[in-house]
């Protein structure tokens, strides 16, 4: 199912055994499964999703409380700020959007609930990769995607780590266009039940509309301010 996306709205067997390394036998039975339970049709040639797929990530999200607690509170910070707010959670090396609360489109890929960015070039990757145990952290340096977007993306071992460092000890990251040009964004953490880091929330912002001393100033101030009201509901403190 993840074979599929923007590129490949669309799959022949062949076209789904290249893109999933899986011979043409192991290929045919997953998407005939996928066929008869509803999530993938075939034309008799071509094989593509169904809108019924959605209903897994819905099953998630609805059993899961933290987006239902959050999206109010981030409507209300977009409302406030005129700003888009956003709330995540780390899943392996990526961030995935599990609520969101947009006023205009900032980036030049449309953003959410479900949608994936790299950890190490987002800020609130940033705030969840820095909360993790030191150990786990260096393991999962190196073999990150260190791929730059902008010529500002940070890509070496060296400086990721001190900007996680960094991020530790100020309690929020800081984005200044290293994943798109003309895109800022800030994040902070929200914390569940014992104090433990369980999501992280972000104001995105363009750059020419915005600058440092503000993101920095009264939108962190808000953006804190929210993030501990959410973690409090959560039993987070």
């Amino acid at each position: 199912m993840r074979a599929f996306g923007a590129g490949r709205p669309r799959m022949t067997l062949a076209d789904a055994a290249k893109a999933t390394g899986l011979t043409r036998a192991t290929v045919r039975r997953s998407l005939l499964t996928l066929v008869e339970l509803g999530y993938a049709e075939n034309d008799g040639r071509y094989f593509s999703l169904t809108p019924r797929v959605l209903t897994i990530g819905y099953s998630y999200l609805s059993s899961m409380p933290l987006p239902r607690i959050a999206q109010p509170f981030l409507e209300r910070v977009s409302e406030t700020l005129n700003e888009s707010c956003s709330l995540s959670i780390l899943d392996g090396d990526e961030i995935v959007y599990v609520a969101r609360a947009a006023t205009r489109r900032i980036m030049s890929i449309g953003l959410s609930v479900g949608s994936r960015l790299p950890a190490f070039h987002t800020s609130m990757g940033r705030v969840l990769l820095a909360a993790l145990p030191e150990a786990e952290m260096e393991r999962r340096l190196p073999n990150m995607d260190r791929t730059p977007h902008t010529p500002f993306t940070r890509v070496t071992p060296d400086s990721l780590r001190e900007e996680l460092t960094r991020v530790r000890q100020q309690g929020y990251a800081l984005m200044d266009q290293e994943l798109e040009l003309g895109l800022r964004s800030i994040a902070v953490p929200v914390l569940g039940p014992g104090g433990q880091v369980v999501a992280a929330m972000n104001i995105g912002t363009q750059a020419g509309r915005v600058d440092l001393d503000r993101l920095t100033g009264p939108i962190l101030e808000t953006l804190r301010a929210t993030a501990q009201e959410v973690s409090a509901v959560l039993g987070g403190g």
